[in-house]
C-alpha cells in the first residue's frame, strides 16, 4: 500500500486525534529519512510516521520500548509524547515526538573525534548492559541485524562479483569470510541497528543524543560497529574498539556488516545516479579495506 505522506496528511490527522495541537505549524524535516516520514511539529515536537506497511512493526516497536530504554542510557533518545491511532486517514500507528536540537554527525561538526568515539561506545555498552526480558529478537522487524551475516552471505558475493572491475575483489572477499568465521556465543543483547551518522545527534561538538531505534532488537550487537568505519577514523576508531572492548570475532563481523552495506550503496548508488552516495559507500570501503591490511600485518 503507497500512501501519499504529506503536510496536508498530518494536519488532518494532529486536528483529528489531538486538537489542542491543530494550530501549531506543521513542515517537513529536512532529512525526513526513508523508514519512516517525519515532520515539525511546532517548534518543539515532530510528527513521525512509518512510510511503507513494511515498517509499522518498527513503529509499534518504538513506541513500546524507548520509554524503557531512555531510563538507562547516558544519551538523549526520542521521547514520545502521544500515541497516534490507525484510521480512515492513515491506517497505521504513528507519534508524536520531542524535537532534539542538534544536527547530524559528521567530523566538520564534532570538536574531539576520539571523545565522540568513546561516547558512543559508552552509549552502546551501557544499552547492551540492559534487560532483554520480553525485548524483540532479532528478525524482519530489525531487516535481520542482530542476527547472522550469513543471511546477507548471497547477496554480497553477487555485489563483489558485479564490482569485479571496480575493486579488490579478491579482499572484499577475504573480509567477508573472515567475518563469517565467527558468531555471537554469548546471550542476546541489546542492538540500536542503525548506528549511522544521520542517526547521532551532534551540539556543541559533542555527540548528544541518538536516533531512530526503528531496527532495535537483542541478539548480536556486531551489527552496531559499522560506523567504526563510516564514521570513526584512525585513533577515534581504536579508541571506540578500546573503550567497547571488542573480541576480534566481533569486530571481524561488524567489519562485515559494513562491507555490505557499502557494497550494496555502491550499487545503489550507481543504478539511482546518486554520486555522493556512491563516494562514500567507496571511502567506507577503503577504510575497511585498509584497517583490515593493517591489522593483519601487525598480528603477523
Amino acid at each position: 500500500m503507497q500512501i501519499d505522506i504529506n503536510t496536508e496528511l498530518v494536519r488532518q490527522l494532529v486536528a483529528t486525534q489531538f486538537p489542542q495541537w491543530s494550530k501549531l505549524e506543521i513542515r517537513t524535516v529536512e532529512f525526513s529519512g526513508w523508514d519512516n516520514r517525519t515532520f515539525h511539529l511546532g517548534e518543539s515536537m515532530l510528527v513521525r510516521l512509518p512510510s511503507a506497511e513494511g515498517y509499522i512493526q518498527q513503529a509499534e516497536k518504538e513506541q513500546r520500548w524507548l520509554p524503557i530504554l531512555a531510563k538507562k542510557l547516558p544519551l538523549t533518545i526520542p521521547t514520545l509524547l502521544a500515541k497516534g491511532n490507525p484510521d480512515n486517514i492513515f491506517p497505521w500507528k504513528w507519534g508524536i515526538y520531542r524535537w532534539i536540537e542538534g544536527e547530524t554527525a559528521n567530523v566538520n561538526l564534532i570538536t574531539n573525534l576520539p571523545e565522540f568515539a568513546n561516547s558512543l561506545a559508552q552509549f552502546l555498552r551501557s544499552l547492551q548492559q540492559i534487560n532483554t526480558s520480553g525485548a524483540p529478537s532479532a528478525g524482519q522487524h530489525s531487516f535481520f541485524r542482530g542476527a547472522s551475516l550469513l543471511l546477507y552471505d548471497k547477496e554480497t558475493r553477487v555485489a563483489i562479483d558485479k564490482l569485479k572491475e571496480e575493486i579488490d575483489t579478491h579482499l572484499a572477499i577475504r573480509i567477508w569470510e573472515d567475518a563469517l568465521t565467527s558468531k555471537w556465543e554469548s546471550s542476546p543483547v541489546w542492538f540500536h541497528g542503525d548506528v549511522a551518522s544521520d542517526n547521532l545527534i551532534v551540539k556543541d561538538g559533542q555527540l548528544s543524543a541518538v536516533l531512530d531505534f526503528g531496527c532495535c532488537g537483542v541478539g548480536d550487537p556486531s551489527c552496531d560497529l559499522a560506523i567504526a568505519w563510516t564514521l570513526l577514523l584512525g585513533k577515534s576508531r581504536k579508541e571506540f574498539r578500546t573503550e567497547l572492548n571488542i573480541d576480534n570475532g566481533t569486530w571481524s563481523r561488524g567489519s562485515g556488516w559494513a562491507l555490505w552495506k557499502a557494497l550494496i550503496s555502491i550499487q545503489e548508488s550507481k543504478r539511482m545516479n546518486i554520486k555522493a552516495k556512491g563516494q562514500n559507500a567507496r571511502n567506507t570501503l577503503n577504510e575497511i579495506f585498509n584497517d583490515y591490511i593493517e591489522e593483519n600485518i601487525t598480528t603477523r
